[in-house]
C-alpha cells in the first residue's frame, strides 16, 4: 500500500525502458518505485543544482524549548 504522505500517478512507459530500471534497481536492492524516485531526484539535481528533500525531511522542526 502507498505511503500517504506520497504523490500517487499514472505513468506510461516505454517496456523496454521499463525493463533497464527494473534491471537497475535489481542491481541496486532498491524497488521499481524507490528506483524511479532516485532517478527522478537525481535528475533535478543534475538540472537544477539542488538537493532536493523527501516529504519528511522538509517538514518544519519545532523548537524544543
Amino acid at each position: 500500500m502507498a505511503s500517504p504522505d506520497k504523490k500517487s500517478f499514472l505513468l506510461r512507459i516505454d517496456p523496454q525502458l521499463w525493463s533497464e530500471i527494473e534491471r537497475l534497481a535489481a542491481a541496486e536492492l532498491r524497488s521499481v518505485n524507490a528506483q524511479v524516485e532516485y532517478l527522478l531526484r537525481d535528475a533535478v539535481r543534475a538540472r537544477t543544482g539542488s538537493n532536493p528533500q523527501k516529504p519528511s525531511a522538509t517538514a518544519p522542526k519545532r523548537s524544543s524549548r
